[in-house]
């Protein structure tokens, strides 16, 4: 018999399983904190492991045969900023490496998350460089470029093939989709609050530092055919049409909404398109928008992990788009889009108690009750469908 000093059963615990009750989804939970992926059970128990040579790129992805999709952080003299990730790794379920590549070079660069498709295809969120003069000439004010270069959302959708190389199969630049009334020399000269379809190339929050927009998230909705990405620096979510060719998608037209790559949808922050004022603001510096699966509790609609940035405290915020008999989505009577409110949201008791005001994001489950990961933390917790901590 051993006996331990009873001093080490009295202190209090800092890591591991802390509750867990039988209302809980009986599911394995996946996460990359360094550079090992950890597949645990609801007991806190490791399931299975992987390794690799590089720290995370901000998400990671199991997919059905077992193999691991995970971004990885690659060093690059040209982008640096936060959620940067590089290269792309699929391991096999005995991490052995089937494919890699790295997604960056001098103009361009892969960050913060990906989404694998049903065809076997990834969609990649990458930062594209725009030089000062590149930036002017889409109608950026110069004073607003402090760092001498702006970098815009680049998505590509690309064929993983052999175990190093990749097959582009589309693309779309924000770049081709801007507005602005600062120039008035540019193509791109217009009234903002008349084309919402449109990003101001000269709204920003802070002092317009190259990462812009810094958007954090892409989904694929493979119902309607669309991506849905989100934008820290704006406090909105974006949805444009995947349905079209990349021509098309640099363009305003062709497409199932026969608008090319102009944005259909957005949402959290009417201000950023002259449509509203600061006190109209839904999300503050938002993670994680994705569509809830057709099927769970709240299939179709938007689920976000709303920071709280300068609101102090956090939720987990679910939308519903509504749209007409045509696909369209729809406005509401102040020309911003619907809906008007939230269709849930949760929010602790004492909502200072949960407050991750960066990374961090939210998973509707098979059940209906929902996996939250406060990431400022390192801490993941289950709510029931009554909103009680039940993992």
């Amino acid at each position: 018999l051993f006996l331990l000093p009873f001093h080490i059963f009295s202190q209090t615990q800092t890591v591991g399983l802390f509750h867990n009750e039988s209302s809980s989804f009986e599911g394995y939970t996946l996460f990359s904190p360094n550079q090992n992926t950890y597949l645990i059970d609801n007991c806190g128990r490791l399931i299975h492991s992987w390794t690799s040579l590089y720290k995370p790129g901000s998400s990671v992805y199991l997919l059905e045969d077992g193999s691991l999709l995970r971004p990885c952080r690659i060093q690059s003299s040209i982008f640096t900023g936060g959620g940067s990730g590089g290269r792309l790794e699929k391991y096999a379920w005995d991490n052995t490496l089937l494919w890699s590549y790295n997604f960056s070079d001098s103009t361009y660069h892969q960050h913060h998350d990906i989404h694998p498709m049903d065809n076997g295809n990834i969609l990649l969120l990458c930062w594209e460089r725009l030089t000062r003069i590149e930036a002017i000439n889409l109608g950026r004010d110069p004073n607003y470029l402090i760092d001498n270069e702006l970098w815009t959302s680049y998505i590509l959708e690309v064929e993983p093939v052999g175990f190093d190389s990749i097959n582009i199969v589309w693309e779309w630049h924000l770049k081709d989709h801007l507005i602005q009334d600062f120039d008035s020399t540019k193509n791109n000269f217009g009234i903002v609050k008349d084309n919402p379809q449109l990003i101001d190339i000269n709204f920003f929050s802070g002092s317009g530092k190259k990462d812009w927009m810094h958007c954090n998230s892409i989904s694929y909705n493979p119902v309607l055919d669309e991506i849905l990405i989100s934008s820290r620096s704006m406090s909105e979510i974006y949805i444009i049409d995947h349905s079209t060719t990349t021509q098309q998608a640099s363009s305003n037209i062709g497409g199932n909404h026969n608008k090319g790559g102009d944005i259909i949808f957005r949402w959290g922050n009417p201000e950023v398109y002259n449509r509203g004022l600061t006190n109209d603001k839904k999300f503050f510096g938002q993670h994680d928008a994705s569509w809830i699966p057709e099927g769970f509790v709240d299939g179709g609609k938007i689920m976000v992990f709303n920071n709280g940035q300068s609101r102090g405290y956090s939720s987990v915020d679910i939308i519903n788009p509504l749209k007409d008999i045509n696909g369209n989505y729809l406005f509401n009577n102040d020309s911003t889009f619907m809906p008007n409110a939230l269709d849930w949201t949760y929010i602790d008791s004492i909502p200072q108690n949960f407050y991750s005001s960066y990374i961090s994001g939210s998973q509707r489950l098979e059940n209906g009750n929902t996996l939250i990961c406060d990431g400022a933390y390192g801490r993941f917790f289950e709510i029931d469908s009554q909103k009680n901590i039940v993992w």
